[in-house]
């Protein structure tokens, strides 16, 4: 009778320890999954990446105009304009990014000006400017002074501004509207050094005749009488 009590218990272990095996492999086999929420990124307009870029520039011509380049430091130009670095320099690179940004912006301020009021509201745009521009203005003259490589720099990211103010002089000299006994190298340099005085005298305070200025400008690139 001994034999049929160990089958008996040998067939209950059996049983059991499948039993076990099985529920394990279940857990093992079993996948968790867990859900969390996504939150839809809202779409940014056009109109807020551009009034915000707008405010990035102006915060950080206040600094520069106040500080110079190197004083303007990064937390000087968070607190000038409002915003956190990380706010900053997602729309800029870095420091000098934004620097040439203002150069470039500025640039292109001047061929528009030029072309659609001409030198002489282009002068008379110069005698009118505030004391930021006019600092940042210098401040990148003493920066194209010193460093070459920045003047390509900046032709590289607005090479039309250039080409634009040449073809235009080119066009008013051929329109007889300039002189032409003169190469217009020489009449583009004449001008540029006029409004680089003009602004300089502009940013020292002194008191202009503006017309008068304009007046003596003509008589030096209108057509001469033969």
């Amino acid at each position: 009778m001994a034999e049929p009590v160990r089958d008996t218990v040998s067939a209950t272990s059996t049983a059991a320890r499948d039993r076990f095996r099985s529920s394990s492999t279940a857990g093992h086999n079993k996948t968790s999954v867990r859900f969390c929420k996504v939150w839809a990124v809202p779409k940014v307009s056009e109109e807020h990446v551009q009034a915000r870029r707008s405010q990035i520039l102006e915060g950080a011509r206040r600094a520069f105009a106040r500080d110079g380049y190197e004083g303007a430091t990064v937390a000087k130009l968070e607190g000038e304009i409002g915003l956190s670095r990380g706010a900053i320099f997602n729309y800029f690179s870095d420091k000098w990014s934004l620097f040439l940004a203002l150069a470039a912006e500025d640039q292109f301020e001047f061929m528009r000006t030029l072309e659609e009021e001409g030198i002489d509201g282009l002068l008379r745009r110069l005698a009118e400017e505030s004391p930021d521009w006019l600092a940042v203005y210098f401040e990148l003259a003493r920066r194209l002074r010193t460093n070459p490589e920045l003047m390509r720099e900046l032709q590289n990211r607005s090479p039309e501004a250039s080409r634009r103010g040449d073809e235009l002089l080119a066009s008013l000299q051929e329109q007889g509207e300039l002189r032409d006994d003169i190469d217009l190298e020489t009449v583009i340099a004449y001008i540029n050094i006029v409004a680089n005085g003009l602004a300089l005298a502009v940013s020292l305070g002194l008191e202009l005749d503006v017309n008068a200025l304009l007046e003596l400008v003509h008589r030096g690139i209108d057509p001469q009488p033969q």
